[in-house]
C-alpha cells in the first residue's frame, strides 16, 4: 500500500501550521464504533498495521480524551522497522503524543501515562482551566501542560503551537469523530486515510466520521481521492481534503 513520504507531505503544509492526516477505520453503513463506543476490534490485521504506519509517519499523534478513555491506548511504536525508517527521515524514534481535552477530567492512571517518554515519545496537553487543581498537579508530572482561559480549546492555535515550539510538520490524527468534526469545521484537515471493512452495525446511535451530531456541517468539504487498495475483504482509501478558498 503507497505511503506518502514525509518530503511529499511537507509541499502541502499551510503556513503556519503542520500537515494533519487523519485516519479512521468504518463499516459499509459508515460507523466508526458501536453504540458503546468500544474500541476497534472489526478490522484485520492488516488495517491495524496500517494505522501504526500513518501513525509513524507523523512527528505528532493526536487525540481527543474521550477516545484516549475508550479505547486506553499508549499511541507508541513497538515495531522498531517503523522507529528506524522514522529515523532514516530525520525524525525523533517516536511521534510526540499530544490528547486534546476541553475539561481536562484526564485520569493519570490510563496507559500512556505508564510508558516511559524515552520508550514512546513524550506527552502533550492541551486543555482549559477548567481542569481542577488535583488533576493539574497529577498531570504535570506525567505531561507538558497547555492551558486556556477559554471554555475550549482553540485547534488552530494548539496546531500552531505545534509547529513553533515543537517543530511539528506533520499530525496523525486518530480521533474521535468529535475532534475530527471539530478540526474539519475549522478547515484543519488535509487528508484522510480512511478503511472499510466488511461490517453493518446500523443504530442511530453508533458514530459516524463526524459523530452523533444530526446537524449539517456549517459547509460541504469535498474530498479528492487519491489513492485506493484492496486488501483482502477492505478497501483503504486515502482523500486529500480539500481547502476553502481564501
Amino acid at each position: 500500500m503507497p505511503l506518502r513520504s514525509k518530503q511529499d507531505v511537507q509541499k502541502h503544509v499551510p503556513p503556519k501550521r503542520p500537515f494533519v492526516a487523519a485516519t479512521f477505520a468504518m463499516t459499509v453503513d459508515g460507523k466508526i464504533t458501536t453504540k458503546n463506543f468500544s474500541p476497534v476490534d472489526f478490522t484485520s490485521r492488516e488495517d491495524k498495521t496500517h494505522l501504526f504506519r500513518q501513525r509513524a509517519l507523523g512527528d505528532a499523534v493526536l487525540i481527543g480524551h474521550s477516545t484516549l478513555r475508550h479505547d486506553n491506548v499508549r499511541l507508541g511504536l513497538s515495531d522498531p522497522k517503523l522507529r528506524e525508517e522514522r529515523g532514516a527521515r530525520g525524525q525523533t524514534p517516536y511521534p510526540l503524543r499530544v490528547i486534546i481535552s476541553n475539561e481536562g477530567r484526564i485520569d493519570p492512571s490510563l496507559k500512556i501515562f505508564q510508558t516511559d517518554p524515552a520508550k514512546a515519545g513524550p506527552i502533550v496537553i492541551f486543555s482549559t482551566l477548567r481542569m481542577p487543581a488535583r488533576y493539574q498537579k497529577a498531570l504535570r508530572k506525567k505531561a507538558t501542560l497547555h492551558l486556556s482561559d477559554a471554555r475550549e480549546v482553540d485547534l488552530a492555535w494548539m496546531l500552531r503551537q505545534l509547529r513553533h515550539d515543537y517543530g511539528v510538520r506533520t499530525v496523525a490524527c486518530e480521533g474521535g469523530a468529535t475532534l475530527f468534526r471539530a478540526l474539519l469545521e475549522q478547515d484543519l484537515v488535509d487528508q484522510l486515510n480512511l478503511t472499510i471493512a466488511p461490517y453493518l452495525f446500523g443504530g442511530a446511535n453508533a458514530p459516524t466520521l463526524t459523530g452523533l451530531s444530526k446537524e449539517f456541517l456549517p459547509r460541504g468539504i469535498r474530498c479528492s481521492l487519491t489513492d485506493m487498495s484492496v486488501v483482502g475483504e477492505e478497501c483503504f482509501l486515502t482523500y486529500r481534503i480539500k481547502h476553502r478558498r481564501k
